[in-house]
């Protein structure tokens, strides 16, 4: 009798604890699908060699993508932002080949140099989504601080500026983001980050560089590569 009793006790728990161990199973959430684009391009700023994007580099690599940081010479745009332009396309090319469709995480500087290789240097074909952060879509008053070719090209008014904005149309129908912070001291006014061609967002970020440390920023960046 006791040994029948201790069998009706434990059947109805060990049941449980099956049925538990299957729901468990069965409700863990499922891994997360591979982005529908996995390559990522990283263009770093001026004066810079791609370094800041460590932060953002690992943590898109843990969501599954490709991320290629291209090293931009001469760095402080002597040689003009076409020159930069051209290496950027060439250096794509060669990691990627030339047709497979990428996304591009510019910054500073690298946003302008990126919209140069996307308007016209054919680019636009391949790129899916084009996010610039703290970029002078405008210029920035201080490059006037810097003598290079480069620096000129991205002071408010300049030639080049205005050829990007006439041809902003060659762009098509990528998504486009224009990330900034209102407390940036590099550009000049902080409202030339403002491009009305591209979804517009503003963080409480201290100072310019400090944007590509921003959880909040990468996090932002990450949902809308993975769209």
């Amino acid at each position: 009798m006791a040994t029948g009793l201790m069998r009706k006790q434990t059947l109805p728990k060990l049941l449980t604890m099956a049925l538990l161990a299957l729901t468990s199973c069965t409700g863990k959430a499922p891994p997360p699908a591979p982005p529908r684009v996995p390559r990522v391009v990283l263009v770093h700023g001026i004066f810079e060699d791609g370094k800041k994007f460590d932060m953002f580099k690992r943590g898109l690599e843990k969501r599954g993508f490709d991320c290629y940081v291209p090293k931009m010479k001469p760095r402080d745009g002597r040689g003009g932002l076409e020159k930069l332009a051209v290496g950027l396309k060439q250096d794509i090319d060669t990691k990627f080949g030339p047709n497979e469709p990428i996304s591009i995480v510019a910054f500073s500087m690298g946003g302008i140099v990126s919209r140069e290789y996307l308007q016209h240097l054919g680019g636009s074909a391949r790129c899916e989504n084009l996010i610039t952060i703290s970029s002078p879509h405008h210029g920035t008053k201080v490059a006037w601080l810097y003598p290079t070719k480069g620096a000129e090209q991205m002071r408010p008014g300049s030639q080049f500026l205005t050829e990007l904005a006439n041809t902003e149309h060659k762009l098509g129908n990528m998504r486009v983001t224009s990330c900034r912070t209102p407390m940036d001291l590099v550009i000049l006014p902080t409202t030339s980050s403002v491009w009305k061609r591209a979804e517009n967002l503003e963080y409480p970020v201290i100072l310019h560089p400090f944007m590509l440390n921003s959880q909040r920023v990468l996090a932002d960046v990450e949902q809308r590569l993975l769209k």
